[in-house]
């Protein structure tokens, strides 16, 4: 596998496993595994989803949305971005949405840092209750664009990219983790490697921000492996939606997805499955889980079809030309 290939398969697997989970999404485990099964295809959006009703199968949703968008802030800023001009660009972003009909809107921390912005307060402290996982769904577009070391410039990019909406201690350190994961995948780490250099990086994460209490995200990313080491599927899954969690708090939603990862290693697809599979807010949870499996084994191990389906429901999208993008701002 060469670098594009990995950084394609991360903007990939995130697209793929936000897809997958974009009908299941807020929904029950049980439901979800009366109604599913395990996901093996993408589903259209059902009617008793009051966000996704109505979306063709294969179709993206806000995690995708706003990696894509900060992606190309970050190529045209040569690896920054100017805070106030993604909170506009974020809340263009929603004013689409809502002309199109869609009710998959910015999430609870954006939305109250944008409307901060908006009165013309400090992007410096506009995200200081930002806690939950929007930044980490959002971030491996930085994870392409930075190497994995040295690790502090990376955070300080996590930091820089995300502060805007999302500048507490958790969001810090699990954006960082996942940024970190990616990163190491696109340099060619293997899973348990880029797994490691999440649990450091979520700790040095942890010294960004404004303090919000709450789980250590590196330490609950450590148990949460431990908790799914040699568990059959079923059990793995089950142990992770109830113990883990997978809600919209970063120390939930971070640790979930990089407990997917381990359950099926070797398979990308299928961590995308089973994690969209999940329940709760599994459409972010399968679209991390998915950009680090995607980094680690590149874009070719997605099933063709599946990444066929993608693109043509999702026309536009251009993964590979912003993951080239995003890979000379590395190399630089």
């Amino acid at each position: 596998m060469t670098e594009f290939d990995r950084a394609h398969g991360a903007l990939l697997g995130l697209a793929i496993g936000d897809a997958l989970g974009m009908p299941t999404q807020y929904q029950p485990r049980a439901l979800i595994a009366a109604r599913y099964g395990i996901l093996d295809r993408f589903h259209p959006g059902p009617d008793d989803n009051f966000i996704s009703r109505g979306m063709a199968a294969g179709r993206v949703t806000d995690d995708t949305d706003q990696a894509v968008l900060l992606g190309e802030m970050l190529v045209a800023g040569r690896g920054r971005i100017d805070p106030e001009a993604f909170a506009q660009a974020l809340l263009a972003w929603e004013q689409r949405m809502i002309a199109a009909g869609s009710a998959d809107l910015l999430g609870p921390s954006t939305r109250h840092a944008l409307t901060l912005v908006a009165s013309g307060t400090s992007t410096e402290v506009t995200g200081r209750s930002g806690a939950t996982n929007g930044a980490a769904m959002r971030v491996a577009p930085v994870g392409i664009a930075f190497a994995p070391q040295p690790l502090s410039r990376l955070v300080d990019a996590v930091f820089q990219t995300g502060h805007v909406t999302h500048n507490t201690t958790i969001a810090i350190a699990g954006a960082s983790a996942v940024a970190a994961a990616v990163s190491a995948g696109v340099g060619g780490a293997t899973l348990p490697e880029a797994l490691r250099l999440s649990v450091e990086a979520a700790r040095l994460g942890a010294e960004r921000g404004f303090y919000f209490a709450g789980g250590e995200v590196a330490a609950r990313i450590e148990w949460a492996l431990g908790l799914v080491l040699d568990q059959p599927e079923e059990a793995a899954l089950d142990l992770i939606y109830r113990l883990v969690g997978t809600g919209v708090a970063t120390n939930e939603a971070v640790p979930a997805a990089i407990a997917v990862c381990a359950v099926a290693p070797d398979d990308p697809w299928r961590v995308c499955c089973l994690a969209a599979s999940l329940g709760g807010d599994c459409d972010t949870v399968a679209a991390i889980a998915g950009a680090i499996m995607g980094a680690c084994h590149g874009a070719a191990r997605f099933p063709s079809d599946a990444v066929a389906a993608l693109e043509a429901a999702n026309p536009g999208l251009r993964l590979a030309p912003l993951a080239r993008d995003l890979l000379a701002l590395r190399a630089g």
